[in-house]
């Protein structure tokens, strides 16, 4: 049952999903770090995933030192949102496309249109 997927197995869920994201896709990434948390601060049941830091598209000098940039699914409300688990992997690939394309300068509207909203 979808209620049962525990921390540990939503993890190996988002890793899975990375791995199968395009090569083009990934390559661009540098220093961002992927996590999983149950709940975003709030308690929202509403946000899938969040990216913190700073767009490519907004950088200025960018270097070493600097704290890696976050994305981060959560659990419960993707857990809330899907059917079953074939349906939680779809929900979590496209939530890591959406996430990374903030990464890549793209605001929500951009991956709306683009069907990544």
């Amino acid at each position: 049952m979808i209620d049962e997927v525990d921390a540990g197995e939503f993890e190996r869920l988002v890793v899975a999903e990375l791995d199968l994201l395009p090569d083009d896709m990934m390559d661009g990434l540098e220093n961002v770090s992927f996590t999983t948390e149950d709940l975003p601060e709030d308690g929202s049941m509403r946000l899938l995933g969040l990216y913190h830091g700073i767009a490519l598209t907004h950088r200025g000098q960018y270097g070493y030192g600097e704290l890696p940039d976050r994305i981060t699914l959560y659990r419960k409300p993707l857990l809330k949102l899907a059917r079953d688990l074939d349906d939680l992997r779809a929900q979590i690939h496209v939530t890591l496309v959406h996430e990374i394309g903030h990464y890549y300068g793209l605001d929500d509207d951009e991956l709306h249109k683009l069907g990544w909203g």
